[in-house]
């Protein structure tokens, strides 16, 4: 179809075209006058998601989430929301509103779920792009209603936010109260344990009693390897010594004075016995008094030998003593070291119920502050208002949409009658009837009777045409 045969469609159904196309936009226009007027009120609300909760101290990473502000567009739609506001408002208490829920749902069920139902389906929530507001829109016939159900909205999402946030704290602090007594009665046991233990050993400080102990048996470790050096020292003189060349009777002050006297002595004695004889009564005398020295420092000599052995037996005896006192302290010490061993995992245990403890109370504590929050990241940034002029039916845009569709139902009446009754209206449609040229064309101007000749003489002609193709 050729767009000038489109247009002689419509030409030639002209009435049909301004009959639907008057009919569409005057049954708007008059639909539009007759349907009540609605009125929509708004209000925004604003969520903060970037300042710290004042309880955690810390920016919660759920409201950072791409989904954060989709969820809460679905608490403002969800029937929570919807019931709070009916009982906010109450709207089930309105008697005509509770003979319209009779004679809907004969009594049957809630009327709070039934009403919140109806105001969400003139709810609309938009939230913005690329902002953290959400617009809060509610449609109504009467303009104070919209814009209290409107801030109403609001102020349910405000309230089953908060609700929302505190009923996990509430289960929260109770469940940690329970813990927190278990913890309690842990730790009391663990410090009990710990004391018992220390009373039982007689042990308060292990680590400073540890230290004495290992102090005494490092002392006892020297004095033994002291003993065991001097009684090395006195075999060593006693097998391989003189009494004569021990160092001790070297360097004895008496042993030397005795020597020295002896030899002066005996050179005394010796000039004597040269002048005056072995019998002179002089010399005798000086013959005694050697012989006394001598004795003196044979005496002497056998005091300091004998308390080199003496010295010898007492490291010996001793080194036994030590040995033995070296392996109570050891074994001392290794009772020790078990006891602190046993007393270090008694404080281990006391410590980590000490620090369950305090970490259940610290989140018990923080549950509860939760609990009894009534803070909020969510505040209203404009309130409703009643709207001054009513928002539906807005008669302009219906009379223009009215124009377009009445235009398409216009010309879609033509069509659609043209094709259950196709007629020829153009050389073309003739020719995409029969498949056949045109040889002439009629002019329009002639009158009737001409026409009616023509007709008869194409019929003939057309009928002539079919037969020469038969043969043919």
């Amino acid at each position: 179809m050729t767009f000038q045969q489109f247009l002689l469609i419509l030409w030639a159904r002209r009435k049909v075209v301004l009959y639907t196309f008057l009919a569409t936009v005057l049954t708007t226009v008059i639909v539009s006058l007759v349907l009540p007027k609605q009125y929509s009120a708004s209000t925004t609300v604003v969520i903060d998601v970037k300042s710290p909760d004042p309880i955690a101290g810390m920016v919660l990473p759920g409201m950072m989430a791409p989904g954060y502000m989709a969820t809460q567009v679905d608490i403002i739609n969800s029937d929570r929301v919807a019931q709070r506001v009916v009982r906010a408002l109450r709207l089930d208490q309105v008697p005509v509103i509770r003979d319209q829920w009779q004679e809907a749902t004969e009594g049957k069920g809630d009327i709070a779920v039934w009403m919140g139902g109806l105001l969400q389906r003139n709810l609309e929530v938009k939230p913005s792009r690329e902002s953290n507001v959400i617009e809060i829109r509610f449609t109504g016939a009467d303009p104070d209603f919209a814009a209290a159900v409107a801030n109403a909205f609001a102020q349910a999402y405000i309230d089953t936010n908060i609700d929302l946030r505190v009923e996990p704290a509430r289960q929260y602090a109770t469940w940690f109260d329970s813990q927190i007594k278990l913890q309690r009665e842990r730790l009391e046991s663990a410090q009990k344990a710990l004391s018992d233990y220390q009373q039982q050993t007689g042990i308060v400080v292990t680590d400073d009693r540890l230290d004495y102990e290992m102090q005494r048996l490092n002392e006892l470790s020297a004095q033994l390897t002291m003993a065991e050096t001097q009684g090395a020292d006195s075999t060593s003189k006693r097998k391989f010594g003189g009494s004569d060349t021990l160092q001790e009777v070297i360097q004895n002050p008496l042993i030397n004075q005795l020597k020295a006297d002896v030899a002066r002595l005996e050179s005394k004695l010796k000039e004597l016995s040269g002048n005056l004889g072995r019998n002179h009564p002089q010399y005798q005398r000086a013959e005694a008094e050697l012989a006394e020295l001598k004795s003196r420092l044979k005496e002497e000599t056998g005091k300091v030998t004998s308390s080199i052995h003496t010295a010898g037996r007492v490291s010996q005896a001793k080194e036994s003593e030590i040995r033995a006192a070296i392996e109570a302290q050891k074994k001392k010490v290794l009772d020790l070291k078990k006891q602190r061993d046993e007393i270090s995992v008694l404080l281990r245990e006391v410590d980590t119920a000490q620090r369950t403890f305090d970490a259940v109370g610290q989140r018990m504590a923080q549950s509860k502050l939760e609990s009894q929050s009534i803070q909020t990241n969510i505040s209203v940034l404009t309130p409703a208002s009643p709207p001054l002029e009513h928002s539906k039916p807005k008669i302009l845009l219906n009379v223009l949409v009215s124009i377009f569709l009445g235009a398409l139902l216009a010309v879609g009446a033509a069509l659609v009658l043209e094709l259950g009754q196709r007629r020829v209206r153009s050389a073309e449609d003739l020719l995409q009837a029969l498949d056949l040229p045109v040889l002439a064309q009629i002019d329009s101007t002639l009158t009737p009777e001409q026409r009616a000749d023509w007709r008869f003489w194409r019929k003939r002609r057309a009928a002539g045409l079919q037969a020469a193709a038969g043969e043919a």
